[in-house]
């Protein structure tokens, strides 16, 4: 491996991961395990081609170029066709729909699934709706929202069935229980004899792009039989995610639980 190379790529993945905040280069060659001699060439070069500004008092910060990479590259990725090898998968070891959900302003739009093989099931229809509030995929994604877009939901929350949930209060408490666990769960919140459980597939700003879920009937499809689920979608959301760039730490660390962020099962 080309050594200059891979400590070029460290550098840049440690201005990235410094966003706004410049450092000075002491501090660049003390989190790079580098000479402060090899370091200065190294961000020299960088800086030179664009992707690190030096500033006056001789701290170094990431240019936008690495922005513009980074959307290129996410306007690249589709989460359908990247979840699609994943979805199968799944379908073939639960035996119960399999779907894939992105959020729509208050609603998820259903963007793929895989039918269960049994003949009463779980009915979505690519391309539909349903209020996010009410299905697993939507509290999913909900939960890694801002207060300000939680805010225009109606509280009390309009009722689909009975064990719909009744207000935000209520909404609030689930939302903080998926960021903990990292998977929401519908027992009949929408449709009062389906359930269903679901993970987020997180971007590499952290943002939930999509979502990946399980549903059958409840009376097959237990709240029992969904927990039992649960560790193998959060594994596939997991992998997922990290295929969308998500990451945590800096350099390239690996996906793993850490305060404010998703724990996957």
């Amino acid at each position: 491996m080309d050594k200059t190379l891979l400590k070029g790529l460290a550098t840049l993945e440690a201005l990235a991961a410094q966003g706004n905040q410049p450092l000075s280069l002491s501090a660049f060659a003390e989190r790079l395990g580098l000479t402060k001699s090899n370091t200065h060439r190294t961000l020299q070069t960088l800086a030179h081609a664009g992707y690190a500004v030096q500033d006056a008092n001789g701290t170094y910060r990431a240019s936008l170029k690495l922005f513009e990479l980074g959307m290129l590259q996410r306007e690249a990725l589709d989460v359908r066709q990247l979840a699609l090898p994943t979805l199968q998968r799944l379908a073939l070891a639960v035996q119960e729909t399999v779907h894939l959900s992105v959020l729509d302003s208050l609603e998820v739009l259903y963007v793929e699934k895989i039918d269960s093989p049994h003949p009463v099931r779980a009915y979505t229809t690519v391309g539909g709706r349903a209020p996010a509030y009410c299905v697993a995929t939507g509290k999913a994604m909900l939960a890694f929202q801002s207060e300000a877009y939680l805010a225009a939901l109606e509280d009390p929350l309009p009722a689909h069935s009975p064990h719909t949930l009744p207000d935000l209060a209520a909404l609030h408490a689930q939302l903080a229980r998926v960021r903990r666990e990292g998977v929401a769960y519908n027992t009949g919140e929408w449709r009062d004899s389906v359930g269903g459980v679901a993970a987020p597939i997180l971007d590499g700003l952290g943002t939930a792009v999509a979502a990946i879920g399980l549903s059958g009937p409840l009376s097959r499809f237990t709240l029992a039989r969904m927990r039992e689920q649960a560790p193998a979608l959060g594994e596939a959301a997991k992998e997922l995610s990290r295929a969308m760039g998500y990451r945590v730490g800096t350099g390239g660390a690996p996906l793993k639980e850490t305060p404010g962020r998703p724990k996957f099962p």
